[in-house]
């Protein structure tokens, strides 16, 4: 008797009695079953906000990250146990391994950002700082907070684990408990995950709750500060977005749908160019991949009429030595649809989407999946449709079978490519294969108004290309129109779309207090120990140090000058120097920049380990000779690193520096990076 899947709510596994039987893919076995216990997303919600916000909220993003990058540990130790059940889907193990390493993987890059990026706190500022008053005593900036609200994830069968983590990482690290809510096909794999997770002890109780079957009033418990994000049909997405809750409440809904995306193959391509065929093989490992069912598949892919023909045959070749059938058999590189609706669907789908059009590959060519009781699987054959008249046909822009099913449809010119790619009313991402960059500067620009992404494709990229079909976490997913309107991963791009962004007025000094970064005109606090003298803890923002005075000699420029190998004309040729906008010579501005340093450093072994970053440097006055430099050192910003094995313990201090003339008036300004130790023990 298959397992009845349970719901976790409330920190507690909900669900005892059978309801709906969820099949095997690959032949039809019973797999699971779902309960009929309906759920209480009252409780959810409340167990939600009231246990484990606060305890998400007692965490700083740095500490978040790390509970993300050791619960993708945890999940990678027990991977084989999720292929396994994997397999029931449909899934080869290539197919999985977006699925499974996919997710883990995207726990473990928003860990690394969030380390990399992210500060000790709950706020992150959102520069740049505006100066509102004539004084500098008066300012406003931007911050980014935690929305103090619940993510509701609804999410497609195709992906159930990388579906959910890559909802799941930004949102956690943003402090947000999440609701997911699975397709219910797929959802035995869903749970086994959830399960792990909740085995591993590493997030805070409620932090992640699981829903198998419907969603039942949940969207209509839901509160102004919460966030819905979905992914599945364009349809159901609509049909979502206009619930009179979140409508009422004005509470996001960010969607991202499936979506007619095409390939194109650049008019200056030839057969026997690389490009040609790596066109062909990406149409083709589209079509195959997860048996065509992602949600970024390539649906349409557009050719020069001259190469139709070639393109076409090409395609039929390569579909036809794809092997179809059980994932655990040795050959076999494509598997089942998800299960036996899918493959109704896609049937139907199909049906309508033949009419008026060829059939280049298809069943009749021998489609034979192997394998014991595949005949009770979800089995789908490769379908290769030709449109011949991409402008005269609207289905293949409008109807989608998300399946291994693809249409060439021939253009005559590029803007026709282009016209026929927007035909599809958005896209979450569109390929363009080239080997010429005057193609690329004159297609992308364009196609860009209609997709979420675009991958440029030639021979020069192909070694180390993702794919068309692959979503990256440091690149946006998403895409206009047709495609949900909405955005997810892009790196810290997805993190801000769980926080709440607020502009903040105020003086200096209270917006120095509110970020948790100096800024400047803030009061500053000044002792008799050297910042750099200091350990990580004992740092405290706004901490500085202003330096004793320099005067900038010729010496000096043509000292910089012969150790640099630096003689612009600007700093040696006084006739020239005098011509230009300065009226005379000037020093060197990284001199200035090093001056600064010698002004500010203290020499001496300490807690300081390394210098290893500069940022914002700007050269804001000209420094000439007989100018008397001097230096503000300023402790801006904060940031706490977990301490990593066999390293000493360590954290991040960013330094603001101001460097002035003799009048006061600001020459350079810039940040410098140090490694700082922290007290042993």
């Amino acid at each position: 008797m298959p397992q009845v899947l349970q719901s976790l709510i409330a920190d507690r596994w909900v669900g005892s009695t059978a309801a709906r039987t969820l099949h095997s893919a690959v032949n039809g076995a019973p797999v699971a079953r779902t309960h009929a216990e309906e759920i209480d997303f009252g409780e959810s919600l409340h167990y939600a906000r009231a246990t484990a916000l606060p305890a998400l909220l007692k965490l700083d993003f740095q500490q978040r990250a790390a509970v993300l990058r050791a619960l993708g540990a945890f999940l990678n130790e027990r991977k084989e146990f999720l292929y396994a059940v994997s397999a029931h889907t449909g899934a080869t193990r290539a197919d999985s391994w977006i699925d499974v390493e996919g997710g883990t993987g995207t726990l473990y890059a928003y860990a690394s950002m969030g380390a990399a990026d992210l500060p000790s706190s709950n706020v992150m500022h959102e520069g740049p700082v505006a100066r509102l008053g004539k004084l500098g005593r008066f300012a406003g900036t931007h911050i980014l907070v935690p929305r103090r609200g619940v993510a509701v994830h609804i999410n497609a069968f195709n992906f159930p684990i990388w579906g959910m983590l890559e909802k799941f990482a930004p949102s956690f690290l943003a402090g947000m408990p999440c609701i997911v809510k699975p397709a219910t096909a797929t959802s035995y794999l869903t749970e086994a995950c959830v399960r792990l997770i909740q085995q591993s002890g590493l997030l805070p109780a409620g932090a992640l709750q699981l829903v198998i079957g419907g969603s039942g009033d949940l969207l209509d418990r839901l509160e102004e500060p919460d966030v819905v994000t979905f992914t599945g049909s364009a349809d159901t997405a609509s049909m979502l977005k206009v619930n009179k809750n979140i409508v009422r409440r004005s509470i996001p809904f960010n969607a991202e749908a499936d979506s007619l995306n095409c390939a194109i193959l650049g008019p200056d391509v030839t057969p026997d160019d690389p490009e040609f065929d790596l066109f062909v093989k990406e149409v083709a490992k589209e079509m195959s991949t997860k048996a065509g069912q992602k949600c970024t598949a390539i649906r349409r892919a557009i050719v020069p009429a001259a190469l139709i023909d070639a393109v076409a045959e090409s395609l039929r070749a390569r579909l036809a030595k794809i092997v179809v059938g059980d994932p655990s058999i040795e050959g076999v590189r494509m598997g089942a649809l998800a299960s036996k609706d899918q493959q109704a669907d896609v049937a139907e789908r199909l049906a309508l989407l033949a009419a008026g059009n060829e059939t280049v590959f298809g069943a009749a060519d021998g489609f034979a999946p192997k394998g014991e009781g595949v005949s009770e699987g979800a089995f789908f054959s490769p379908t290769l449709l030709l449109c011949r008249d991409g402008f005269a046909n609207d289905a293949v822009h409008n109807l989608e079978a998300f399946g291994p099913v693809s249409t060439l449809m021939p253009y005559g010119t590029l803007d026709e490519a282009l016209a026929l790619a927007a035909k599809g009313r958005g896209s979450l991402v569109g390929t363009l294969v080239t080997k010429t960059p005057s193609v690329a500067m004159e297609a992308i620009p364009v196609a860009a108004a209609y997709h979420g992404r675009l991958l440029v494709l030639d021979r020069e990229a192909a070694e180390e290309s993702t794919g068309h079909g692959s979503p990256l976490p440091l690149l946006k997913h998403g895409g206009p129109g047709r495609a949900g309107g909405g955005e997810e991963l892009g790196g810290l791009r997805a993190v801000k779309h769980y926080l709440q962004r607020a502009a903040v007025q105020g003086s200096p000094t209270m917006l120095t207090a509110v970020t948790g970064e100096y800024q400047r005109g803030a009061a500053v606090k000044e002792d008799a120990v050297h910042p750099f003298r200091k350990h990580f803890e004992q740092i405290q923002v706004g901490d500085s140090l202003l330096t004793h005075r320099r005067t900038v000699s010729e010496a000096d420029i043509v000292n910089f000058g012969g150790i640099s190998g630096d003689y612009f004309y600007m700093h040696f040729d006084e006739i020239a120097a005098k011509e230009t906008q300065f009226g005379k010579r000037i020093a060197h501005g990284y001199f200035v920049l090093s001056a600064a340093a010698g002004l500010f450093v203290s020499p001496a072994p300490g807690p300081v380990l390394a210098n290893y970053g500069l940022d914002t440097l700007r050269f804001v006055k000209p420094v000439g000779i007989g100018d008397t430099i001097q230096a503000r050192l300023t402790a801006k910003r904060k940031i706490d690193r977990p301490t990593k094995r066999d390293q000493q313990p360590q954290g991040v201090v960013a330094w603001d520096v101001e460097v002035t003339n003799q009048d006061g008036e600001l020459v350079a300004s810039y940040d410098i990076l140090t490694l700082v130790a922290k007290h042993a023990g």
